[in-house]
């Protein structure tokens, strides 16, 4: 059925009449959800709402408002009480307001059944009692609260504090045996310890410093036994601490404060000498690394009660020790071997010398190649010269010289410094045979030009010209080709007028297939004939070089002589004109 003008039948819905848009663009100002939201909070956060403020008047107004606010509590701790332990918080202190101290009581138990180790329940729950002179309640909180969390200093600190609160000394240390004996740290051990002094239980006091180094033994532990003897004005007994620290905890107290304040001790019982010997000590057995404050400390006290000497002795611990860290890090490091034994050598002391030397030889090079050991013989050489020279035991010189060369590899190569020198020290040693010795066994086993040379040479300073033309022979029949070998051995016998001799050397000489400096043979030979006044022989010289080669220095030479006098015509002719005048 339906109804004119407009009607509707029952059950109809009217639907609102579609709103035509004026315009589908978009409009200027974009309003995002984000912005939307930032409004809404500002708008919450600038609202000053404030509850209203409740007044009761009678008993039955405040148990509703008592029944609704624990109902509000008991609904959000059954809710969130398990892991949101501020609602346990909150309605014990409400309970607290409410002087219900009962029912306070039994919310902070069942606080303690949800988390017993939440640390903040214990402590709150004891200051309630404690803040309403519930002694003995709080003294069976603490109970239970140190007894079942040991570890957690706090709540013994709270303890003790309120028993001495109480005047109830005998209690708090009755707490702090039952404390120490779990070992705590140090600062429980210093809170025992300054609790008796407070008390003036000064025996009772070093009863428990006796425990407190026998629990834990320490550096740490030991000091401050000492200081506590020293404040008591005690000074054998804070002596004998530091050295029963050093009995008793063996190298564990080899540490740079230990010895600082052992050392500070003796300096501030004007115990200059003691101070010293720890100091030293000290740097003897402490790496550089962990002794830096520990020199500077020893310089500044050297400065104020030392000598000069002392001072000097302080840098150069300082520096001995730089060199053993470096030589440390690298034994091979053979440069700082020799700055470590320059060091020892300004202090005089042949002993530290000797043993830094034989520290240093012992550190042979990582392989047999030449380049490898041309620094570490040198440690060698100095350590021979600073016996032969410094101490002045050619025996010992001699030692040294003879274990060098068991050491050096000959086969592979050789040191003829080396065996120059041992020889040259049998040579002031007046022992020319060993001297002779040595270099024959040179020679023998790995010649070498410059030991030709130097043997040569010292025959010859000796004027054992036989020996000399040996030598040269050997060293002629080593090496052939060496063309300064052939000129030495004629001018030695040019030197002895053996002419002929001269001769047949350059002649073998100029015979050679392989010569490194034929040039030089081939001009002595020439300035020897005619240094002799032979022309032909000079002439036929210069044709068998000319046959060799056809330099344009060779003709001019040639051409050269040609035209001069031989230096012996020279001077007949000098002569003949003065006597004609």
């Amino acid at each position: 059925m339906s109804v004119e003008g407009g009607g509707t039948a029952a059950g109809d819905v009217r639907l609102p009449k579609p709103m035509k848009v004026k315009s589908k663009q978009p409009a200027q100002r974009q309003i995002t959800a984000e912005q939307i939201l930032r409004e809404a909070k500002e708008i919450q956060l600038e609202d000053d709402f404030k509850a209203p403020k409740t007044i009761i008047t009678d008993p039955q107004e405040l148990a509703e408002y008592r029944l609704r606010k624990r109902k509000e509590f008991e609904d959000t701790a059954r809710r969130v009480g398990r892991w949101n332990h501020s609602i346990w918080i909150k309605y014990a202190h409400w309970e607290e307001s409410q002087k219900d101290f009962r029912r306070a009581r039994s919310v902070w138990e069942r606080a303690l059944d949800v988390d017993y180790t939440n640390t903040n329940f214990w402590l709150k729950y004891a200051e309630m009692e404690m803040r309403h002179r519930f002694v003995n309640h709080a003294r069976n909180v603490w109970d239970r609260a140190v007894s079942l969390l040991p570890r957690i200093d706090q709540l013994w600190y709270k303890y003790i504090h309120m028993e001495e609160m109480v005047k109830e000394t005998a209690k708090a240390r009755l707490i702090f045996d039952r404390w120490m004996a779990f070992e705590p740290d140090h600062a429980c051990w210093m809170a025992y310890i300054k609790f008796e002094l407070r008390y003036d239980e000064v025996e009772r006091a070093r009863a428990v410093f006796e425990r407190y180094v026998e629990v834990l033994p320490s550096v740490k532990a030991w000091v401050r036994y000492a200081k506590f003897e020293l404040q008591h004005n005690d000074v054998s007994r804070a002596r004998t601490c530091y050295e029963r620290a050093m009995e008793a905890l063996g190298e564990d107290s080899h540490t740079e404060e230990f010895f600082l304040r052992f050392a500070e001790f003796e300096e501030m019982v004007k115990e200059h000498e003691r101070a010293r010997a720890i100091y030293q000590y000290a740097l003897d057995h402490l790496p550089k690394a962990a002794a830096q404050q520990l020199y500077t400390r020893f310089v500044a006290f050297e400065k104020q009660h030392g000598s000069r000497e002392g001072i000097e002795d302080v840098v150069l611990s300082k520096r001995r020790f730089t060199y053993e860290q470096e030589i440390a890090q690298n034994p091979l490091n053979y440069d700082a071997w020799f700055d470590y034994v320059k060091l020892e050598e300004s202090t005089g002391s042949h002993d530290r010398i000797r043993e830094v030397y034989e520290r240093a030889v012992a550190n042979l090079p990582p392989g047999n190649e030449k380049r490898f050991w041309q620094r570490y013989i040198y440690l060698w050489i100095k350590y021979a010269l600073f016996e032969e020279l410094d101490a002045g035991d050619m025996d010992k010189a001699r030692e040294v010289y003879r274990t060098a060369l068991k050491l050096v590899p000959h086969a592979s190569f050789t040191f003829a410094k080396l065996w120059l020198l041992a020889a040259k020290l049998e040579v002031r040693a007046q022992r020319l045979p060993a001297a002779r010795k040595i270099l024959g066994l040179a020679l023998g086993s790995c010649p070498k030009g410059k030991l030709f040379k130097e043997y040569i040479q010292l025959e010859m300073t000796l004027g054992n010209i036989e020996r000399c033309r040996t030598l040269y022979e050997k060293y002629l029949e080593w090496n052939p080709a060496n063309a300064t070998a052939w000129l030495k051995y004629a001018e030695l016998e040019v030197m002895l007028s053996e002419a002929g001799r001269a001769r047949a050397l350059y002649e073998l000489a100029i015979s050679q297939p392989v010569l490194d400096m034929p040039e030089a043979l081939w001009k002595a030979y020439i300035d020897f004939e005619i240094a002799q006044g032979n022309r032909e022989r000079t002439r036929l010289l210069y044709e068998r070089l000319l046959d060799r080669t056809k330099h344009v220095k060779v003709w001019l030479s040639f051409a050269k002589f040609e035209a001069e006098a031989l230096p012996q015509q020279q001077q007949e002719e000098e002569q003949e004109g003065e006597e004609a005048q």
